[in-house]
């Protein structure tokens, strides 16, 4: 088979991965996309305890499934969009609260993240960025294009360093192009590559349902950007 087909189970992290494991063995999955949340993988632990990434891996291959990318959307939306309680139920009891400090835990566990990728070996992070602009969409009152250009600016002051540790380790990121997030669109998501400088570890996680109920044309997505397309999802839409 060209590509492995492996099943996100982030949807299901108040089930334990060993269940959801059984379930997709059965089901004829090839793998499973680890959420670093619930039980399935846990950030922290992989760097932090000895034998805890091998454990993953013969979880996964107890019912003969294998990883290729793990997803963090929750950690990485902090790191772009405007804070509030509604957040809070995804940070440590000790930032809650606390806009600027659940910001600073965001970036450090998403560096974090990419080092848990490399030593998990996998090479792909799928995730979410936020956005501090998603509330100017509909330009009334009129909006300043300014504006719009400090919100991309934004992403690079802030996702650079971030993507600094992703290129030291050899890892890429994969944003799922999505409402909410600065890049939303085609045109959108050329801005976001743009304002990186087209750096090589930032990419995107093909998923053609956020685009079709926008009634944006997948097709023309993946001809606009066919070298960044680093991982894919697919659902029901």
């Amino acid at each position: 088979m060209a590509r492995p087909v492996t099943l996100f189970t982030g949807q299901w992290a108040d089930m334990t991965l060993e269940d959801l494991c059984k379930k997709a063995s059965a089901w004829g999955y090839d793998g499973i996309e680890l959420p670093c949340w619930g039980d399935h993988f846990n950030v922290q632990r992989a760097l932090k305890e000895d034998g805890y990434c091998q454990g993953r891996h013969d979880l996964l291959a107890k019912y003969g499934l294998k990883c290729w990318a793990i997803s963090n959307h929750l950690v990485g939306q902090l790191v772009l969009d405007v804070l509030d309680a509604r957040t809070d139920d995804w940070v440590p009891a000790e930032v809650r609260g606390d806009s600027e400090k659940k910001r600073a835990w965001a970036i450090q566990e998403m560096k974090d993240t990419a080092r848990a990728a490399a030593k998990l070996g996998v090479k792909v992070v799928n995730g979410f960025v936020g956005s501090p602009i998603w509330h100017l969409l509909y330009s009334f009152p009129p909006v300043p294009d300014s504006w719009i250009a400090d919100g991309f600016k934004l992403l690079a002051d802030r996702w650079n360093p971030i993507l600094d540790v992703f290129k030291e380790v050899g890892v890429k990121f994969a944003l799922e192009v999505h409402p909410t997030e600065i890049a939303f669109d085609l045109y959108s998501a050329e801005m976001a590559l743009k304002a990186l400088d087209y750096r090589p570890e930032f990419g995107f996680n093909f998923d053609p349902s956020h685009l079709h109920w926008q009634m944006v044309d997948s097709v023309a997505f993946i001809r606009a950007f066919p070298d960044r397309i680093y991982h894919v999802h697919v659902k029901d839409a």
